[in-house]
């Protein structure tokens, strides 16, 4: 079997529809469906019900287009492996991360990584960690830039780092704050308030990030483990936004040590939680895969990037 019919049936089942998929591989639709119609044949099945609609696999289809992607993967595999063989750190790197974490801690590194693998061409990948898990565990991204827990298993992670949270206020009261907050506004030196309770958030208006976003779990879960659910007035995308419009006074957030570093002047009242939460970062890539010796450099650059840190 020929892999070019391995590539042939991926796109089919990808893009749903023989012409797209045809456009894709730059070959001519007849063609296309001839070829699949042939790979069937000697198969003995039915890859993909034809109708009307979209193009969709059979369950003899879901089985071969598994299978098809991991042979694939391991051709890909075996070839980049042979070229650092002989040319060394090279060729290109993908990289995900969603926006906000990779604004804040790509830039320092990227900058020390160029320095060292100046032929190494780096390309990123931004999206909400559920779409950067499934990128990543398909072998679309080489390494993701995740937040724990990544329950994906056939994903494997390296530690990266691990950042306090704290909670964002408006420096002004508003009407909708319990008490403790009101305290806490008003006086927080004289009363000697050095954090605040997260139970004392029930029934606060909360701003999180919407579904998909790693964050927004961390969040939910720190809430949970405090035995209650967040009273949700506001959902986006950017944190940044989260921020302003607790600024606006419509809510409270929860941010990690990173945005505070980077918004030292913003009308922002940033308080510790008595729990002293935390996130840790992680490289994520597939278990399954080679992973690449770019992938183990820009890794190794972090590692040394921390050391320089803390000593």
């Amino acid at each position: 079997m020929e892999m070019r019919l391995l590539e042939y049936a991926l796109e089919v089942y990808r893009q749903k529809n023989f012409t797209r998929a045809a456009s894709r591989l730059h070959i001519a639709q007849p063609s296309l469906s001839k070829q699949i119609a042939k790979l069937e044949q000697d198969l003995g099945v039915s890859l993909f019900y034809r109708g009307h609609g979209a193009i969709e696999p059979t369950p003899d289809g879901v089985r071969f287009v598994e299978q098809a992607e991991k042979i694939l993967q391991m051709r890909d595999d075996l070839e980049r492996e042979m070229h650092e063989r002989k040319e060394g750190v090279g060729g290109d790197l993908i990289i995900g991360t969603t926006a906000i974490t990779g604004g804040h801690v790509l830039p320092p590194l990227l900058q020390a990584y160029n320095a060292q693998y100046p032929h190494v061409r780096i390309h990123l990948v931004e999206e909400a960690t559920e779409k950067l898990k499934e990128l990543t565990a398909r072998g679309l991204i080489d390494v993701s830039i995740l937040s724990l827990p990544v329950e994906d298993t056939r994903l494997t992670t390296k530690t990266m780092l691990t950042e306090p949270l704290y909670l964002a206020l408006p420096r002004t009261l508003k009407p909708w704050m319990s008490k403790t907050l009101q305290d806490f506004i008003s006086s927080p030196t004289s009363l000697n308030l050095e954090y605040v309770s997260i139970r004392s958030l029930i029934n606060q208006p909360f701003i999180l990030l919407k579904k998909g976003f790693g964050f927004r779990r961390t969040v939910l879960e720190l809430c949970e483990n405090s035995g209650f659910q967040p009273q949700v007035t506001f959902e986006t995308s950017n944190i940044e936004t989260a921020q302003s419009l607790v600024t606006n006074g419509l809510g409270v957030t929860i941010v990690p040590n990173m945005v505070l570093r980077q918004n030292p002047e913003r009308n922002l009242l940033y308080v510790k939680l008595d729990s002293n939460p935390t996130r840790t970062l992680v490289f994520a890539y597939n278990r399954e895969r080679y992973l690449s010796i770019a992938t183990k450099t820009l890794i190794m650059v972090h590692e040394k990037q921390e050391e320089r840190t803390h000593d």
